[in-house]
């Protein structure tokens, strides 16, 4: 990433003399639309002594220095004094060494990317978003600090993330302190960042976790969290990206000029919506993001190096190689270093010794679990263990050990999963019709407008899978494994203290 310091008056058309003799040599331009998002036409500073024109309404003059970023996705991302500051501080540096996917470079080499590069997306596009909104007037009835705010609560949305991402979030509660999003508030009271956004209000770490966590009164909050929020586009475009993949592609411009301001007609509150043109393109993230969710995130590589790394922490955990709220602000290679250092120093321990010996190798050397048997979700709609599978527990544990024993395999060397994503196709946002009527857009769509999430069950069934992995190859009999998912977990443990063979 190269980034470059300008000053007003000093450059007029973001070149230097790097970029070579020919005006704007070696920028990719975004192109027009990007234009109204800075309030900068065609990307150009006007001369010395001019006014600067205003980012969006009620938002100070722009300042007089500025960095721009080089982004292979949306190419130049321009960040403000402030902006600087809070990625300047070593809570958002830490970003940089979170990939974005977790394990799943392993499947796909070129997902490197990083939560910092994602941050910078979306503050981006929330920038840009309000951009547009401010030239038609739309934020003029809107808190000023909330305008203001915005763009940093994007900056900072996954800055509680735990090491490689999501997949620790997928344990037992037991076992992880909790969702990123509630350890927001801890990182945000760091004072060098917290000092820095008190520059926009005295309150704004507070304003900026309510709205990371969807609980802020605010009519932007759908900016940072919602059903079509600016981190899901974004995600879904550098995902795409980054692993090589054609299923993300989202019309970004179409939704941003879509979106705008509404009063609910049942509350009278104002949210975040969208004009009735822009529902083509939120059918087509919709279905991008039901690809992605198939073909890359719940890939089955991913999910088999998910497992394992889950299996590593859990046993490290149990083995109090680590407490769990000291997973709290590591990095991925700070968190693999630890638990290596600390097994290493604890080889008497059996827990301790699997874990330097078994489980940081499989990881490091990418020995993943192999598929023992796939069921489509389908075949478990409607199955008890729909209830008690996910999120794992002591009674999966339980049947894991016990199916691993069955097929001479060593303890702990049997996985069972099946990711679950709810909200999946989630829709719950205001549209605006074409004759000035207001209606909500659910989970059942609107008839003729946008039909897709009506169908998001039978969507959400095709992309989730049960698999059994196991450490060595193995057959496991699908009758005899779905005759186990029936049983309720009560049943099951029932079962369970039944010596008789399970498959």
């Amino acid at each position: 990433m190269s980034k470059r310091r300008y000053r007003h008056g000093a450059f007029r058309n973001f070149r230097s003399d790097e970029d070579g003799a020919r005006p704007g040599a070696g920028s990719r331009d975004p192109g027009p639309a990007f234009a109204p998002s800075y309030g900068l036409a065609r990307l150009t500073l006007p001369p010395a002594g001019d006014t600067l024109p205003r980012l969006m309404p009620n938002d100070p003059l722009p300042p007089r220095e500025f960095e721009v970023v080089r982004d292979p996705l949306w190419s130049t991302v321009r960040l403000d004094p402030l902006a600087l500051r809070v990625i300047d501080t070593p809570q958002f540096q830490r970003l940089r060494h979170i990939r974005q996917l977790g394990l799943a470079y392993l499947v796909y080499p070129g997902a490197t990317h990083t939560r910092f590069d994602h941050a910078l997306g979306v503050y981006h596009l929330a920038r840009w978003a309000l951009g547009l909104l401010g030239e038609r007037g739309e934020l003029d009835g809107v808190d000023p600090a909330d305008c203001r705010l915005v763009p940093y609560a994007a900056l900072l949305h996954d800055v509680g993330h735990y090491p490689f991402s999501h997949a620790l979030e997928e344990l037992d509660s037991d076992r992880v302190p909790g969702h990123h999003e509630e350890l927001t508030a801890g990182f945000l009271a760091a004072p060098a960042l917290a000092e820095a956004l008190r520059e926009v209000a005295p309150d704004a770490p507070a304003r900026i976790e309510a709205l990371i966590r969807a609980r802020s009164g605010s009519p932007l909050q759908g900016l940072v969290s919602g059903s079509l929020d600016l981190d899901k586009i974004e995600y879904l475009r550098r995902d795409a990206l980054f692993c090589g993949v054609p299923y993300g592609q989202v019309d970004v411009d179409r939704l941003l000029h879509a979106f705008t301001l509404l009063a609910d007609p049942e509350t009278g509150r104002v949210e975040v919506g969208i004009h009735e043109k822009g529902l083509s393109a939120l059918e087509s993230l919709l279905f991008s993001k039901y690809q992605m969710f198939r073909n890359v995130y719940w890939h089955h590589a991913v999910r088999a190096a998910t497992a394992l790394y889950k299996r590593l922490v859990q046993e490290a955990v149990d083995a109090e190689v680590i407490r769990p709220d000291e997973l709290v602000g590591l990095t991925d290679e700070r968190l693999l270093v630890l638990l290596e250092m600390r097994a290493e120093a604890r080889r008497d321990e059996p827990g301790a010794r699997r874990v330097a010996e078994r489980w940081l190798p499989a990881v490091r050397d990418r020995r993943l679990p192999k598929r023992a048997l796939e069921l489509p979700g389908e075949a478990l709609r409607g199955l008890a263990a729909e209830e008690w599978l996910p999120g794992g527990g002591d009674l999966v544990r339980r049947l894991e050990e016990r199916l691993a024993a069955e097929l001479e395999l060593e303890p702990g060397g049997l996985f069972l999963d099946y990711p679950e994503k709810p909200q999946m196709m989630g829709l719950h946002m205001l549209m605006l019709r074409r004759d000035g009527a207001v209606q909500r857009l659910t989970g059942t769509g609107s008839s003729g407008l946008i039909d897709l999430p009506r169908v998001a069950d039978e969507l959400y069934y095709t992309a989730r899978v049960f698999r059994v992995f196991t450490e060595s190859r193995r057959a496991v009999d699908a009758g005899r494994m779905v005759d186990v998912l029936r049983l309720s977990a009560d049943g099951l443990a029932a079962r369970l203290a039944d010596p008789a063979p399970l498959l």
